[in-house]
């Protein structure tokens, strides 16, 4: 199975998620230069956090027009998995791919700590290797992650199983207490209609190992390659 890893001028967290998927995973992995128009056979598509196109206009505005959405966008009609981490969750808001908006956080603060999520669903290939209610600690670190969807939005993603993480105490309590940005519902991540693309804003890729103060973001990953793996059978 291969990975590709999107690079925006602003990526940040391009060789962190690289990291994750060759390095930890043990994953054959590539960097995607966002003026290219070649997925180069890759089997999931990585968005990763950063600053694309420096956010201007507004986080991910820009970074939807670069030549390598187009095949991206492709790539997930077709069923390919896509994920979206922090400023990846935004440009797939913006590009339409997920539902919803990122707006600026309820305290118009730059928030960066570690949080705790509560796992919603398993019926995803990024979150079938968890149990449903199991909370998880990663890292935030972002302005704009305060996710927003109208009243009908609302209720499909809640009627069709598609929010995939919420904000939640280390018990798993879900209260505002335990929400970093105002997220509605205290939404952290959001799957498609196809259940192929989540976006979410804490990052996995900065909590994969150990020493990073958890691991528990390397179970999504985990998951996404034994779905590959059960695809390819």
């Amino acid at each position: 199975m291969k990975f590709g890893v999107l690079v925006f001028p602003g990526s940040n967290c391009d060789y962190d998620t690289y990291n994750v998927a060759a390095k930890v995973l043990g994953a054959d992995a590539t960097m995607l230069w966002h003026a290219s128009t070649d997925l180069e056979g890759c089997d999931a598509i990585l968005v990763p956090g950063g600053f694309a196109y420096g956010d201007y206009l507004r986080t991910g505005a820009i970074a939807k027009f670069a030549p390598i959405m187009q095949p991206v966008k492709q790539f997930a009609a077709s069923g390919g998995l896509v994920l979206g981490i922090c400023n990846g969750f935004q440009i797939l808001a913006e590009a339409g791919l997920l539902p919803g908006a990122l707006m600026r956080n309820a305290g118009l603060n730059y928030v960066c700590k570690q949080v705790y999520l509560r796992t919603e669903t398993t019926d995803s290939p990024f979150t079938h290797g968890l149990a449903k209610g199991e909370v998880l600690k990663m890292p935030v670190g972002h302005m704009e992650g305060n996710y927003f969807c109208d009243a009908d939005t609302l209720a499909e993603l809640n009627r069709q199983d598609r929010i995939a993480f919420r904000y939640a105490t280390p018990a798993g309590e879900i209260n505002a207490t335990a929400n970093p940005n105002g997220s509605l519902e205290n939404i952290a991540g959001i799957l498609s209609e196809g259940r192929n693309v989540l976006g979410m804003m804490p990052h996995p890729d900065r909590s994969s190992e150990t020493l990073l103060g958890s691991a528990d973001g390397l179970k999504l990953f985990r998951s996404m390659a034994e779905s590959l793996a059960v695809a390819a059978r």
